[in-house]
């Protein structure tokens, strides 16, 4: 398996045609295996995998020294593929709430300071700030990650989850190389205006949440016990008839992958991989095993008899519930 290359955008690098989100690595989906998570972090990289998603916040920190570890451990070759995408401004408390975001240009430079030293690397390939900070222009927030790339802090300016505006405020004020926001055959809500503005600017999509949190890997059940530290256990696709109803939208998607013997996974992320060259999707596979299998997207060939029949089986607008609870709604930039 070879896998092929994409641009982030007009401005951005080139990097592998997926990516490998590693949040669930550190937090929001249960205990994980430190081991195996480095492990399946050197497997991307030796697979061909550039693209290394993280946040700041993940895990308070966990996540950036757990990759810091990952590259510190890898052949010299490897690491010196891996690019590093990192969110920054969620405001967390020791007992692990959410305080809101903070996109002040002094803020701003002090995240950056910390992600470099538990990355244990002297640049960070794309810097965003993970969510709008509303009482702070995305002009100033923008602006000051501009001044890291100027210094050689960082290489790429990216965002994530805002709206059409925001994104042509922000691109008027630097270049930017991507948008990294959700997007799946059950959240297609950028594609009304998100999508056509990233187009007509040249800024790529990184596409988080292929498999909606494990709701369309193929593997979930509706019996599946979830822990209090897990956020499907709240999610509202997750919840009673709407947990049904995804589900059977996902036995629809199954017989398709049968007919063309690959997985459920495989066909979701494949769907979006034939999106467009401008869409980068980031799995986020925790083990070896979830990862060989997303990889294997890559050798999926969707024809157009097979778009339409994923597209009359999960028609855009069928997921049942919201994919966040509503307060978090507030804050993203579509559906």
């Amino acid at each position: 398996m070879t896998i092929q290359t994409r641009t982030l955008g007009t401005t951005g690098p080139h990097v592998s045609a997926l990516g490998l989100g590693c949040m669930g690595m550190s937090a929001l989906y249960g205990e994980a295996d430190r081991a195996e998570s480095i492990a399946t972090i050197h497997a991307a990289l030796e697979a061909g995998v550039t693209l290394l998603d993280t946040g700041d916040f993940y895990g308070m920190g966990h996540n950036e020294l757990l990759i810091g570890e990952a590259l510190r451990t890898a052949p010299a070759a490897r690491r010196e593929q891996a690019l590093v995408s990192v969110k920054f401004g969620a405001l967390r408390d020791p007992d692990g709430g959410w305080s809101g975001y903070d996109g002040r240009p002094a803020a701003v430079r002090n995240f950056a300071a910390y992600s470099l030293q538990r990355l244990g690397v002297d640049h960070i390939d794309v810097y965003r700030i993970a969510r709008l900070d509303p009482a702070v222009p995305i002009e100033e927030t923008v602006g000051a990650i501009a001044e890291l790339v100027e210094k050689g802090y960082v290489r790429h300016i990216g965002l994530s989850e805002v709206g059409a505006d925001t994104i042509r405020k922000a691109a008027a004020t630097a270049p930017i190389c991507d948008l990294q926001i959700e997007y799946s055959l059950i959240s297609r809500g950028i594609e009304e205006e998100i999508l056509p503005v990233t187009r007509e600017l040249g800024i790529a999509i990184t596409a988080y949440g292929v498999l909606s949190r494990g709701l369309i890997s193929g593997h979930f059940t509706a019996d599946r016990q979830l822990g209090a530290g897990d956020f499907r256990a709240f999610s509202p696709r997750f919840q009673g008839d709407n947990l049904r109803h995804n589900l059977n939208l996902v036995e629809a998607l199954r017989k398709i992958a049968a007919e063309k013997g690959v997985s459920v996974a495989q066909i979701a992320i494949a769907w979006v991989l034939s999106r467009g060259e401008d869409i980068v999707p980031l799995v986020g596979a925790r083990t070896r095993e979830r990862l060989a299998e997303s990889l294997g997207a890559l050798d999926v060939t969707l024809e157009a008899a097979d778009l339409a029949a994923i597209e009359e089986a999960v028609p855009a607008g069928a997921a049942a519930g919201e994919r966040y609870p509503a307060a978090q709604m507030a804050h993203l930039g579509s559906e």
